[in-house]
């Protein structure tokens, strides 16, 4: 198994803490709003490294948080809490906002078949084990007190920078920092928020040695991972904004709390674009699950479109996109469907080579062009079927629970179809348009697959 490291820069081979055991831990949502098609994908990456390890035969811890309180409306530690700002907004309390949204996050994780994580753990129920870890980093020098929060003092901790390479000589030489006069560095992070100030008046807040207040949003990470996975945990995943400053933070705090090293492999997924855009509301461009549903899009065919990408990868989104991939998954339903009912035999050969191709940093879009490669093999059809189905354990398509829907096609429609697949052999791409406008005169529909003779029938 070879697994891109972020920390390292480049691929590696995992070797687990524990043999043939993996611990995973997921940065979560911040439950303040609804979750979009960039959450999806960067989900739908967690869920399938976690597929990979068990159809592997690894034995998989995943956890991840769900923040609740303590992210600040800027990465960088600034500005008012998102889940108190969004409460305040609509006359909620955070705990009723941080309820809404977590339900929503689940039951569209769910329609994108994500397997729901091991260990899911929020925020606030954790602010105990915040405080101790705090404890252990002033009492060790890294942390010091003062007006408006505790902060950790990057200066005291000289790989600061490793993963993100915004080490401290480099934050300095770069941007602007806005000046705080509470801070001894610029670039300090805050461990503790006093509910002083700007933050009077914030509904979540708990005592603690430094006076009221709450948590800083990288300690929540911190915490709850070492609580569930140990001090030092297998794999850390998250999106490529998260690298800096949120897990760059959480390093320097866990490394300098624990003495040892906090996280063994940093896999991070690319943001998703929108018509070759970073997604927006000030764009037009922001889209959710239920966006996707309203147009008539099953959300699995959004997970048949993540397939074909690689989490690496700048994957783009566009609706004529989704259209293919309705049409891919529709065909594959099709001629799974084609297949029979009866299961036979696995096939090693073909499994030999998914097995390595997943194991190579996860290229789920050279193991999903397999499943084409089975179907057009001379392998009988339930071995075909097994093997499949057996692959989908990590694909997560939902191939073995495919409803029959049977069409009765008249034969004057059979014959029309069959004209335009010889019209488009011969490249008639007119006549085969021609034929498509008469099938569907007729009330049926037609979705091309990647082969000619590759088709889905639909009636309207």
């Amino acid at each position: 198994m070879k697994i891109y490291n972020t920390l390292t820069k480049k691929k590696e081979e995992f070797v687990p803490i524990k043999k043939n055991k993996v611990g995973i831990y997921s940065c979560g949502p911040t439950v303040y709003d609804y979750d979009h098609i960039g959450h999806a994908w960067k989900y739908f990456s967690d869920d399938i490294l976690k597929r990979t390890f068990r159809y592997l035969g690894y034995k998989v811890k995943h956890v991840m948080n769900i923040t609740d309180v303590g992210h600040l409306t800027s990465d960088a530690d600034e500005g008012e809490d998102k889940l108190d700002k969004k409460a305040k907004k609509e006359n909620k309390t955070p705990w009723e906002i941080a309820e809404f949204y977590t339900k929503i996050f689940f039951e569209n994780t769910a329609k994108m078949n994500d397997i729901k994580p091991d260990v899911i753990c929020k925020a606030t129920d954790y602010v105990k084990e915040m405080i101790a870890m705090n404890k252990i980093l002033i009492e060790k020098g890294f942390a010091y007190k003062a007006d408006d929060a505790l902060y950790f003092d990057i200066t005291k901790f000289p790989n600061y920078g490793k993963l993100s390479g915004n080490t401290l000589e480099n934050l300095k030489a770069g941007a602007r920092v806005e000046v705080n006069k509470n801070k001894k560095n610029p670039q300090d992070f805050v461990l503790w928020v006093k509910a002083i100030g700007e933050h009077k008046n914030h509904a979540m807040v708990w005592d603690s040695p430094w006076g009221k207040g709450f948590p800083g949003w990288h300690m929540e990470c911190s915490t709850m991972s070492i609580k569930h996975l140990g001090d030092t945990i297998d794999i850390h995943t998250g999106g490529e904004d998260n690298i800096f400053p949120h897990h760059e933070c959480e390093i320097a705090q866990s490394e300098s709390a624990t003495g040892k090293k906090f996280v063994n492999y940093w896999v991070h997924t690319r943001f998703l674009m929108v018509d070759n855009r970073k997604m927006g509301k000030s764009s037009n461009n922001f889209y959710r699950i239920q966006n996707i549903e309203e147009k008539g899009f099953n959300p699995l065919a959004l997970r048949f479109l993540f397939l074909q990408a690689h989490y690496r990868s700048q994957i783009n989104f566009t609706w004529d996109s989704l259209q293919a991939a309705q049409n891919g998954l529709d065909n594959l339903y099709s001629n799974i469907q084609n297949l029979g009912k009866d299961k036979g035999k696995i096939d090693e050969k073909f499994k030999n080579i998914f097995s390595e191709t997943i194991s190579d940093d996860f290229n789920m879009s050279k193991a999903f062009s397999l499943v084409q490669e089975i179907l057009k093999s001379k392998l009988e059809d339930k071995d075909k079927l097994a093997t499949i189905l057996d692959f989908d354990k990590v694909f997560g398509l939902k191939l073995d629970e495919i409803k029959e829907e049977k069409i009765n096609i008249p034969t004057e429609v059979q014959n029309l179809i069959e004209q335009r697949k010889k019209a488009r052999k011969e490249k008639d791409y007119e006549l085969s348009d021609q034929i498509r406008d008469q099938i569907a005169s007729q009330g049926y529909l037609i979705e091309d697959g990647l082969d000619i003779d590759e088709i889905t029938v639909r009636k309207q």
